[in-house]
């Protein structure tokens, strides 16, 4: 038997066109999307970091999307395309027909600016995932380290986990009120950390919380998301601590210094 046996997944790309049902404010910086329609047929996510491709409303506040073409993505020519982003998706309801989408309220970027006005009968694009990440299920232990973008993607993996696993979440927020009641069968220590007006790219609470884990060399998966910067530095502090590349996963969420609408 292999120990710690993780599988790729790829999946055929679809576009859908899907409709908003329900919006509800989380807490002051997260707002939740339930999307659904005849659209949703089919959708299917893998794992709880998938990711799929929204596509909002251009400058005209026209949905224009693309088809698959020989090259990838194809725009229809003389018209905006609609921007797109990368969200995960929180949940999936097959039976309910709703795919729900955690978005983070910060800053003037589309997305952000689109979800806080977002109410039901408005329509956005979804495309994908066009992959997962199915994560062995053999750990003696999950750590999973994440800033408000990583939420998402943290509540669902702690939501799937079964009774018998063991999981750390160190979670950093911009205050108390943005904590969330996160769920699980799982045995699970969540550590919540503020930053309490410190810029995101600034603020060392995640990565202060990582070093102070007992037994970093022990049979633990670390899954990491962050700005990105952040999340490498960590990868390469567990990396110089002789932790399995395998047993590793970090992602840049987000960039510093980059505009959303960049």
């Amino acid at each position: 038997m292999v120990l710690h046996a993780h599988q790729r997944l790829r999946h055929d790309i679809v576009l859908r066109r899907l409709e908003v049902l329900r919006v509800e404010r989380l807490t002051p910086h997260m707002q939740r999307v339930t999307l659904g329609g005849p659209g949703l047929q089919g959708f299917h996510s893998a794992a709880p970091d998938d990711h799929v491709k929204l596509f909002f409303p251009n400058r005209e506040g026209e949905l224009v999307l693309p088809a698959l073409g020989a090259n990838g993505l194809e725009f229809p020519t003389g018209r905006e395309p609609s921007p797109m982003r990368d969200y995960t998706p929180r949940r999936h309801d097959a039976a309910r027909g709703e795919l729900v989408v955690d978005f983070v309220l910060h800053g003037d970027g589309i997305a952000a600016r689109w979800a806080a006005q977002a109410s039901p009968g408005q329509h956005l694009g979804a495309g994908g995932p066009r992959g997962s990440f199915v994560l062995a299920a053999d750990f003696e232990r999950y750590v999973l380290v994440g800033d408000e973008s990583a939420l998402p993607a943290i509540g669902r993996r702690l939501e799937e986990m079964p009774a018998g696993a063991h999981a750390i979440a160190l979670i950093e927020l911009p205050g108390a009120a943005d904590r969330q009641p996160l769920h699980s069968r799982a045995d699970v220590e969540i550590q919540w950390l503020e930053r309490h007006g410190e810029p995101a790219p600034d603020s060392r609470r995640l990565e202060q919380a990582l070093h102070a884990l007992p037994g970093v060399e022990g049979d633990s998966f670390y899954w990491i998301a962050a700005e990105s910067g952040r999340a490498r530095a960590m990868r390469q502090w567990l990396d110089q601590r002789g932790v399995p590349k395998d047993w590793i996963r970090a992602t840049g969420y987000w960039k510093a210094g980059v505009d959303d609408d960049d």
